[in-house]
């Protein structure tokens, strides 16, 4: 939290300035103003239209058959403005198989989902990531808007003030087709999952008209509450409809919402198919996240929870973009080492797949591929194209110079991870490094790459016969070379 270094500094210059000349703050520097009008103003305008002056076609509700042009027209007239990236979707997707890769009862639930190109098929390529935004429950919506008394079936215009009057990074300008209000809040606005900011806290106190719901907003949103607003608001993660909800005499008016509410982000997800493989497809694994908060407040991730509880059989079409990732697709005649625990090998089965095709037709450099599980019966993802891949002459298998190599790390009293497995076959890794390898990790961003890395290291100061420090730069001249590529997530 960045209020934990401005807050002193800010108390530190009221009381200097103070100091200095007590005219400047006549109330003394820890005086808070209560009264609206010096609030600055919304950085957004509404406007309402009347039934008359929408246009037919724009009034058909949304949901899963939004358009492209109700999406494009939500996110442009976000105040967020979305780093002036592509507002449009690349293409709508049809979820077509919905498969759980994780056994029953282990306390993971991992997805694999393949998707038909609903509109015009994007050409993609292995290592590319797709972009998807969720849908809210419509329930989660319904009590946003009845909390905030709004209409759902208004149509409005938002637009910059005059003070703030700037376009999108790409030149195009906010919508000035009127969109239904509800189908705004469903498409741009967060109000089920992002925790907002204390900016927040510090607008709905001058909006409160209870008495103990306005102090105790302000005390939320004063130096002196920081620590109990991060126990209230980011440790329990909670929602902008759940903080309106707990302070029910505040009335925001709808510019403030827009400017205040966390925007409805896309979620990105590494592809886990070969277009060659899987012609006008494409595939993801998706780890379900969920957890308990610290009061054992249940709670989920808005995107893999929704994308895992759709049916294929409903038809869905989902908004998506196509993004390039971190790792660029090699070349047949690379030698690739790859090490992706858990959800971290979605890549690498896109590439194996693509290195599979390749090989029947030309000659393709091995493929080595370290994996890591906590058991083998319960969470080894896609053990079967691995176990394949590893025999009858698959990319991965010994006459192709390839191996696989698991790491189960619950399945024996001491803890065996991808690093172990690393520097176990520290000949084989070595070797492969002096033929020209790539390396290309891909998985959880907390202490995996680190660990990963320093077995590298180990690996080039033991087989190079060199100091910890040579083996170091080696592998940093490895990694500027661009044969060092790393994709983590938390």
């Amino acid at each position: 939290m960045y209020e934990g270094a401005l807050d002193p500094w800010l108390s530190s210059l009221w009381r200097m300035l103070y100091q200095m000349n007590p005219k400047l703050l006549p109330n003394g520097p820890d005086y808070v103003i209560s009264d609206k009008k010096f609030l600055d103003l919304p950085k957004v305008q509404i406007r309402y239209h009347a039934a008359d002056e929408v246009n037919p076609q724009y009034a058909v509700g949304s949901g899963v058959s939004c358009t492209e042009i109700e999406i494009e027209k939500a996110r442009s007239m976000s105040p967020a403005r979305f780093s002036g990236r592509q507002t449009r979707p690349d293409c709508f997707l049809k979820l077509v198989k919905n498969h759980c890769l994780t056994k029953a009862g282990c306390g993971k639930d991992v997805r694999h989902l393949e998707f038909n190109f609903e509109s015009s098929a994007i050409e993609y390529d292995v290592g590319d990531v797709l972009e998807i935004l969720p849908g809210q429950d419509p329930k989660a919506v319904d009590a946003f808007l009845e909390c905030c008394h709004l209409d759902p079936e208004s149509f409005i215009t938002i637009h910059p003030t005059k003070k703030d009057n700037r376009v999108l990074a790409n030149g195009t300008r906010a919508s000035t087709v009127p969109i239904k209000l509800r189908t705004f809040v469903e498409l741009a606005m967060d109000i089920s999952s992002a925790s907002p900011r204390r900016y927040l806290f510090e607008v709905m106190s001058y909006f409160a008209t209870a008495e103990h719901e306005k102090e105790r907003l302000q005390y939320f949103a004063s130096a002196e509450g920081r620590d109990d607003l991060y126990q209230y608001n980011q440790k329990e993660r909670r929602t902008v409809l759940e903080v309106l909800q707990d302070f029910p005499s505040v009335q925001l008016p709808l510019e403030w919402l827009v400017q205040l509410v966390p925007p409805l982000k896309t979620r990105a997800f590494s592809i886990s198919s070969s277009p060659s493989a899987h012609p006008n497809q494409v595939h993801l694994t998706v780890n379900v996240v969920s957890w308990k908060t610290p009061f054992k407040r249940n709670r989920a991730g808005l995107c893999s929870m929704w994308l895992a509880n759709l049916d294929p059989n409903q038809g869905a079409c989902i908004p998506a973009w196509f993004q390039k990732g971190s790792l660029p697709p090699p070349p047949p005649s690379l030698p690739l080492i790859l090490v992706g625990p858990g959800t971290g090998c979605a890549p690498f089965r896109g590439f194996v797949e693509e290195r599979a095709i390749q090989s029947r037709s030309i000659w393709t450099a091995p493929i080595i591929f370290f994996f890591g599980c906590r058991n083998e019966e319960s969470d080894f993802l896609y053990r079967d194209f691995w176990l394949d891949q590893s025999q009858n002459d698959g990319v991965l298998s010994d006459a192709k110079g390839g191996g696989l190599f698991v790491a189960f790390s619950r399945d024996q009293p001491q803890k065996i991870y991808v690093q172990h497995k690393i520097r176990e076959h520290s000949q084989t890794v070595w070797n492969l490094l002096n033929s020209g390898a790539a390396v290309y990790v891909a998985g959880s961003s907390t202490k995996m790459p680190t660990d990963v890395w320093s077995a590298f290291e180990d690996i080039v100061s033991k087989e190079g016969a060199v100091s910890k420090e040579s083996a170091g730069r080696w592998l940093r001249a490895l990694e500027k070379a661009g044969k060092y590529h790393v994709e983590a997530w938390s």
